[in-house]
């Protein structure tokens, strides 16, 4: 591990924002307090969704993915997520109930631009609501509504830096540890990898929803 040289490290507000210049007017004028109706466009195409929490045990991310519109707009102030399928960690669920600040991060495939959200968050079993985000025959078992309190876009360099969208720029899946020997190393050889790699395929397919 590199030495520390605490002489560098930044303490202050104003120390950090020596360092650069103002922000563009642009970057201030973008921010909302609503979801603008320019602004829609990019929740109601996102698949991908990032979400922020904070709880007991400090921050959280978390992916979250279905198809454009997954998401749904109810207003200019509020937005219904459906807690689709996943591994019952419930970590961002349990940080809601803690804390029900939250930030959500739009990718749209194939666009520079993200979108980025903040708000308050509750979580809600009514069973109507529920029943209105069904897909192959399954409701979700929670709905997040979340109440709106900041939105812009964020521009795309991070984006073009990372060629996120290149396809030159692609990883194949072998290069990179599976899900079976990672859990296989992480529980001591209590999950089998191999058997684990090769029913997964299966079990995303059969659990999706």
């Amino acid at each position: 591990m590199a030495e520390a040289n605490d002489d560098a490290v930044i303490r202050s507000l104003a120390a950090l924002e020596a360092l650069y210049d103002a922000p563009a007017r642009g970057s201030i004028v973008k921010e909302c307090d609503h979801i603008h109706p320019l602004y829609r466009p990019f929740i109601e195409a996102a698949p991908f969704v990032v979400l922020a929490t904070a709880g007991p045990e400090g921050p959280d991310l978390s992916p979250r993915g279905d198809g454009p519109g997954f998401l749904r707009v109810t207003g200019a102030r509020e937005v219904l997520m459906p807690d689709r399928r996943g591994n019952n960690r419930l970590d961002s669920l349990r940080n809601i109930i803690t804390d029900p600040r939250v930030a959500l991060l739009f990718i749209v495939p194939g666009v520079g631009e993200t979108l980025r959200l903040t708000g308050r968050a509750e979580v809600t079993t009514d069973p109507g609501l529920c029943a209105s985000f069904a897909q192959n025959g399954q409701s979700p078992r929670v709905v997040v509504r979340i109440a709106v309190s900041k939105v812009f876009f964020q521009c795309s360099r991070a984006v073009l830096r990372a060629k996120l969208w290149d396809p030159g720029a692609q990883i194949p899946r072998s290069a990179l540890p599976s899900p079976g020997a990672i859990l296989a190393a992480l529980s001591g050889g209590e999950v089998g990898g191999a058997a684990y790699d090769e029913a997964l395929p299966a079990r995303l397919r059969d659990t999706l929803y």
